[in-house]
């Protein structure tokens, strides 16, 4: 089972590979719930104030990204919508909805694991963070447990091809 949620909040985090392992956490947990596996934490001064799976299935709401979630949680649980000075670790590189929030919540520092060459704006389909006209800056920092990010991501799309091959098989043939 993966980790409860709710045993991370205020742990310390002092590495970008701490961080990285409470999300690669929280990324398990969304693939036990048949979610795409992306799992987020905020921190700041050194611990953790918000954390997010990705849910957009089980919460029947599309903006239910991992990094939408954390940053809705970091946000109540300190009162306030803007989070500067927090940094986010996720599992895979942020869209260009996420990467909008994480802007307009004022987190200064983005560390990301796998690249998302489909969708990912940080710096495989786009470079969102270095448009002149955004009013806040962020740091980025990629690559951080890229391997063990991109394998959790791949074995998830692959146990899921080979349940639906499953299910194929085992459904009758048409007359």
């Amino acid at each position: 089972m993966a980790v409860d949620p709710a045993s991370l909040y205020g742990r310390e985090v002092n590495t970008d590979d701490e961080g990285m392992n409470f999300a690669l956490d929280l990324a398990a947990l969304a693939a036990e719930q048949g979610e795409v596996p992306v799992g987020a934490v905020i921190v700041s001064d050194g611990r953790i104030i918000g954390v997010g799976s990705n849910s957009p299935i089980t919460a029947l709401d599309p903006t239910a990204h991992a990094e939408v979630n954390a940053i809705r949680d970091a946000a109540m649980r300190i009162g306030n919508y803007r989070l500067s000075g927090a940094t986010l670790y996720v599992t895979v590189e942020p869209c260009s909805m996420c990467s909008g929030a994480i802007i307009h919540s004022r987190i200064g520092r983005v560390v990301y694991g796998t690249t998302e060459p489909k969708a990912g704006v940080v710096e495989s389909a786009e470079r969102f963070f270095d448009k002149p006209f955004l009013n806040w800056q962020v740091e980025v920092v990629g690559g951080v447990q890229a391997e063990q990010c991109a394998t959790t991501m791949t074995e998830f799309f692959a146990m899921r091809r080979a349940g639906k091959k499953k299910l194929k098989k085992a459904s009758p043939a048409p007359d």
